[in-house]
């Protein structure tokens, strides 16, 4: 989930930076330092797109630069448990496909893909369901459900698990054609032991 937060933080200001407009000057350092950052409480700053104030600049003893205390907007993507994505797949492995789902990419497990016996086809390279003949290959777009998510100090570090397995989820065409059977459900079993018994 995107959200946007307002923060306070102190920005040094070199001296070669001196004379230049003081607002875009903060800007350019404060994107440098926080575009790309993960937080384990906010999540992934996409972009730091404004600094609202900034307050009177502090010179310390033995550093030539000023600081400033500066108030900006950070815009982030926090991915949330349970939480339904769009995105597409970036790479297929015979563990499971990745897809990205905003500026973060996620692992959907082979045993995620779909409800069906499914094979791995390393000349695709791609799934295919046995019963359903259904593919799923690189560039596919897909909706997929959040199921786990452990966000650590960096992108690479983090790990976001989805599934497909849901009526609604997976790629675009499945969505569109239904569920390739019906479910066995406590309902469907009550109802077909109804009929057992009245024939």
């Amino acid at each position: 989930m995107y959200s946007m937060y307002t923060v306070t933080d102190t920005v040094r200001v070199p001296p070669a930076e001196f004379g230049a407009d003081l607002k875009k000057t903060v800007l350019k350092l404060v994107q440098k330092e926080y575009e790309g950052l993960m937080d384990e409480d906010l999540g992934l700053v996409v972009v730091v797109p404004e600094i609202e104030s900034t307050g009177e600049g502090r010179v310390v003893p033995g550093d030539g630069a000023a600081y400033y205390t500066a108030v900006m907007k950070l815009l982030v993507y926090k991915p949330e448990v349970h939480e339904v994505v769009d995105g597409y797949v970036t790479e297929v492995t015979e563990f499971g496909a990745f897809a990205r789902i905003g500026p973060i990419e996620g692992l959907i497990h082979v045993s995620q893909i779909m409800d069906d016996y499914i094979n791995y086809d390393a000349k695709l390279p791609g799934f295919v369901g046995k019963e359903s003949a259904r593919k799923l290959l690189k560039g596919d777009n897909v909706t997929a459900r959040i199921v786990t998510v452990s966000l650590k100090g960096s992108l690479s570090a983090s790990k976001i698990g989805l599934t497909m397995r849901q009526d609604g989820l997976g790629k675009e065409e499945w969505v569109k054609a239904g569920p390739t059977k019906k479910r066995e459900t406590k309902e469907t079993r009550k109802e077909e032991k109804a009929k057992e018994k009245a024939a």
